[in-house]
C-alpha cells in the first residue's frame, strides 16, 4: 500500500463514521463516497432507492452497505486495551471499514462499486440493484470477515407476524386470553422448527423480536401480536419454513415478509482462490467461514449465477455492539488483500 492510500483508506472510514447513516437515512453518506469518487476521477452516481454506482471493470464488483444500526459511538482513534490504535464508532466494523477498503481498492484496480442501502433491514437495495443491473462475472461483498478469512454461506431469515383475538374475561378465570395465544404459539413453532442438534449455522433458530398485547380500546377483547424471526440454514427454503410455521398456527393470522433465502458458495470458485492466494501473500492462513447471520449475500447469489465470497476488516462480534471498533492495522491489510485479490480476478 502506498503512503497517500493508507492515508486516503483511513480518512474516508472517519469521514464515512463521522456521517450517521442509520438504515433509511442514508443520503449524507451516500454524498460522501460520490465526493470520494469524484477525488479520484471516477463517475459515480446515486440510483431511485440510494444505492452508489461506479460502473466499471465488471470482471469483479466490489460491494458493501452504507447503513448502519442506531446507536451513537463518539468518533475516535484511540488505542485498545492491548494498545493498538483504532477507529470507534458506530458502523465502522459493519461495515464502513469494507466500504472504505473497497471504494479505495475499485479505484486503484480499476473495479465496479456498488454502495447499498437498507442491509440492516429489508436489503432493499440489494433487491433493487438485482432487478436494475447486469449480473457482474464476480461479486466481493463487503462485511466483517477478519482480514485473513472469507464468508462462504450464511442462513437465510424469515419473519413471522402472529396475531390474534379473543373475547375479554376476567383474569382470575379459566379461559386463556390472546397473549396466552401468542406465547403458546411461538412455543409450537420453536418445537415444530428449531432443532439443538448439530452447530448453529446447521440449524434453524427462533427468535422472537417483539411482543404486544392487551385490552383492546373498547374494552370487549383482549388483542395480541407477536414477532418472531426464524433464520434458515442451507438445505432448507423459505417457502418451506413459511409453510411449517403455517402449519402450527390453529388460531389466529399469521403474515410473512419476503424472506431470505440462505446461501453456501463454493470454496473452489476463482474468487475464493484469488482471496485465498491474497491472504498468503499478505503473511496469512485463509480461514473459510460460514455465518450464522444473512447478508446481501444472499440476495446477490439467489439472483446472479456468479462467483461470490463476503469479505472486509474486523471482528463481526463487534458488530452492532456499544463498544464498536475497528483495528487500523486490519483495515490496512484488508485494504492490501482487497486490491489484490481483486487485481487477480481483473486479470487472470
Amino acid at each position: 500500500m502506498t503512503a497517500a492510500m493508507e492515508t486516503a483508506v483511513r480518512d474516508l472510514l472517519v469521514e464515512l463514521c463521522e456521517t450517521p447513516s442509520v438504515s433509511g437515512d442514508e443520503a449524507a453518506c451516500a454524498q460522501r463516497l460520490l465526493a470520494f469518487f469524484e477525488e479520484h476521477g471516477r463517475e459515480a452516481w446515486t440510483d431511485e432507492v440510494g444505492n452508489v454506482h461506479a460502473p466499471a471493470d465488471d470482471g469483479a464488483l466490489l460491494t458493501s452497505h452504507l447503513d448502519t444500526v442506531p446507536g451513537e459511538i463518539p468518533v475516535r482513534v484511540e488505542p485498545t486495551e492491548a494498545g493498538e490504535p483504532a477507529l470507534w464508532g458506530r458502523g465502522s466494523v459493519d461495515a464502513k471499514g469494507s466500504l472504505a477498503a473497497m471504494a479505495v481498492a475499485a479505484v486503484e484496480t480499476g473495479a465496479s462499486f456498488l454502495g447499498v442501502v437498507g442491509e440492516e433491514t429489508d436489503s432493499r437495495g440489494a433487491r433493487h440493484a438485482v432487478k436494475t443491473r447486469e449480473a457482474p462475472e464476480a461479486v466481493i461483498n463487503g462485511e466483517p470477515s477478519g482480514w485473513d478469512a472469507v464468508a462462504l454461506g450464511y442462513r437465510g431469515i424469515l419473519t413471522a407476524t402472529y396475531e390474534t383475538e379473543t373475547d375479554s374475561a376476567h383474569a382470575a378465570g379459566p379461559s386463556s386470553n390472546a397473549i396466552e395465544a401468542a406465547l403458546a404459539w411461538y412455543d409450537r413453532i420453536e418445537a415444530a422448527l428449531a432443532s439443538s442438534d448439530g452447530e448453529t449455522f446447521d440449524r434453524v433458530t427462533c427468535k422472537p423480536l417483539a411482543v404486544d398485547g392487551g385490552p383492546t380500546d373498547d374494552g370487549m377483547a383482549v388483542a395480541a401480536t407477536m414477532e418472531v424471526e426464524v433464520r434458515i440454514p442451507p438445505g432448507n427454503s423459505v417457502a418451506d419454513i413459511r409453510e411449517r410455521v403455517r402449519a402450527e398456527t390453529t388460531t389466529g393470522n399469521v403474515s410473512f415478509s419476503d424472506g431470505i433465502e440462505p446461501v453456501m458458495a463454493s470454496p473452489r470458485t476463482p474468487v475464493a482462490r484469488a482471496f485465498r492466494v491474497a491472504i498468503r501473500e499478505a503473511g496469512g492462513e485463509p480461514c473459510l467461514l460460514r455465518k450464522t447471520g444473512t447478508s446481501d449475500m444472499n440476495v446477490f447469489a439467489a439472483a446472479w449465477e456468479c462467483p461470490m465470497v463476503t469479505y472486509g476488516p474486523g471482528d463481526s462480534a463487534l458488530d452492532h455492539a456499544p463498544n464498536e471498533h475497528l483495528l487500523l492495522s486490519e483495515l490496512d491489510r484488508a485494504r492490501d488483500v482487497l486490491t489484490t485479490a481483486t487485481e487477480q480476478l481483473l486479470n487472470p
